[in-house]
């Protein structure tokens, strides 16, 4: 029954993509003649407001019908533009402030639920929603303290939306199994491992205590950086369902009339910004990957605050250390070694030639030698490396474009500040100094240190290591004398998985076309 609830809602979304213009608005270019008139023949059926709207009002009117999970799926994809495309990853972005407050009764629910306290004991006072995103919503509150009351915010989690997400990741892993079937040249973008990744990624957002745990991860990180900050948790009043952090009295960074009167220097802040960014990247391997204006305060004291954890990105050593030869080769030109890091790390496979990798980055790389320092994107370099890559086989690595798609946000919030903003110079004392400590002689010392401490848990799981390749050895003989068998069970078992599945696929198709005609019918 799953597979067939997985055709149905896929059929709801396409029908609903149809209806709301988005499929009409979808570029024609390149695709199969059989394809086009498919598209231009569904189009007849789009909404006629629908067709006066702008194509990002389009897909965001059809992601709002579908549902907060569809919302996330949307917002996560926008972090993706290798995969939709860049156009409809800007429109994507636009949807974290578009979703309807549910009741406060319901909120209050869910955090007596989830605490195991009244709400009384817990809150001097539990305000209306202010803010609302696919998986929560934000209420504003007080707590009684020793000194008084203390103003707090209260992030609570959407009734119902953890099993809404996961009836509706069924027909997300259906469309990208059949993406992998019957489009090959898609298959490099890996769209089962990019549904995978969506699916632990919002798995993790869902339990609010991670969020937290983020949040203080990074106020650790940062408790020494200049100018940089996060909110403090309420452990007390945080759960799987909500979680209690510090209020925070701050202007929006987008809000740049209101930081000129406060007498902010915008300049100032612009280069915090992207330092800080690239410290808790460079350095710490961790970030808040949805630093989007709504997301980033100012407060009295010119402190840059960010809210809202619940999306982050790792990099481990070798990504780090990827991530600024990269910068470092395109800053001194050192077009060879760019290319050699990307095959030091696997990222293109061997087979191509590094001279011709090489040849490929420079064509990147020139163009931006004799611009003005302040018109170079740091985030479009990123982005015109990942579409050369392209050309020779680099798989999609998620880490890395969730990394690219935050510092093009980041980037830009810093020229909303600052429109002369120089990438290069602002970010060139951090880069320099990671590059300093994990580039030069300090390198070596640590992968010493490293090595010896992989070489002793190597030599603690010897015993372990040595019994099991024994007992696989004996396996293996054993196979090769006698084969190998399937027990009468498991042979009656897989012919009738395989006999299910040809059934339910022959339903399904069936479903399909009976709700595409019912559809058809209502419309006439």
């Amino acid at each position: 029954m799953s597979t067939i609830g997985a055709y149905f809602r896929l059929a709801r979304v396409g029908w609903v993509l149809v209806r709301e213009g988005v499929v009409a608005a979808l570029p024609s270019e390149g695709l199969p003649p059989l394809v086009a008139f498919a598209k231009s023949t569904m189009s007849l059926f789009t909404r006629n407001r629908a067709r006066k709207r702008e194509r990002s009002d389009r897909l965001a009117n059809a992601v709002e019908r579908l549902g907060p999970s569809y919302v996330k799926i949307g917002q996560f994809l926008a972090t993706r533009p290798d995969v939709v495309g860049p156009d409809f990853a800007e429109d994507l972005a636009g949807l974290q402030d578009r979703m309807a407050f549910f009741p406060t009764a319901l909120a209050k629910a869910s955090v007596r639920d989830s605490l195991g306290r009244p709400i009384e004991e817990l809150f001097a006072e539990f305000g209306e929603p202010i803010a609302a995103a696919s998986i929560a919503q934000v209420h504003p509150g007080e707590v009684e303290t020793a000194e008084g009351r203390r103003k707090v915010a209260i992030k609570v989690i959407r009734p119902g939306v953890r099993r809404r997400f996961a009836d509706d990741l069924e027909a997300m892993f259906l469309v990208a199994h059949l993406q992998e079937r019957f489009l090959p040249h898609t298959r490099r973008l890996r769209p089962v491992e990019v549904t995978k990744t969506l699916e632990q990624t919002t798995k993790l957002e869902m339990d609010l205590r991670l969020e937290a745990a983020a949040l203080s991860e990074i106020a650790e990180n940062t408790r020494q950086d200049p100018g940089f900050r996060v909110p403090k948790v309420d452990w007390v009043r945080t759960g799987r369902d909500v979680v209690t952090m510090e209020w925070i009295d701050g202007i929006k960074m987008s809000n740049v009339e209101a930081l000129v009167a406060a007498g902010h220097d915008l300049n100032a802040l612009a280069d915090t910004l992207i330092q800080s960014f690239l410290r808790h990247t460079l350095r710490d391997g961790f970030f808040h990957a949805d630093m989007h204006p709504g997301n980033l305060f100012v407060d009295d004291q010119g402190m840059i605050v960010a809210v809202d954890m619940g999306i982050a990105g790792r990099l481990g050593k070798k990504e780090r250390r990827f991530l600024a030869e990269i910068l470092f080769g395109f800053i001194t030109r050192d077009y060879m070694r760019v290319a050699e890091v990307h095959f030091e790390a696997g990222y293109v496979p061997s087979h191509h030639n590094v001279a011709s990798f090489a040849q490929a980055i420079r064509a990147i790389g020139e163009p931006i030698h004799g611009q003005p320092a302040e018109t170079i994107s740091m985030g479009k370099l990123l982005t015109l490396l990942f579409e050369v890559t392209e050309l020779f086989d680099m798989q999609t690595r998620p880490e890395l474009v969730m990394l690219q798609k935050t510092m093009v946000v980041v980037e830009g919030v810093a020229r909303i500040l600052n429109p002369r903003f120089n990438m290069w110079k602002a970010s060139e004392p951090v880069v320099s100094s990671w590059i300093r400590d994990n580039l030069g002689p300090k390198r070596i010392a640590t992968d010493i240190k490293d090595g010896l401490k992989a070489a002793m848990r190597l030599a603690e799981a010897a015993p372990e290591i040595a019994a099991k390749t024994e007992k696989f050895h004996g396996q293996l003989m054993h196979m090769t004398e006698h084969g190998l068998r399937f027990d009468a069970e498991t042979a009656q078992a897989i012919g009738k998985a395989e006999a299910r599945h040809t059934r339910s696929g022959r339903l399904a198709l069936w479903i399909i076309a009976a709700t595409l005609v019912y559809l058809a019918w209502q419309i006439t």
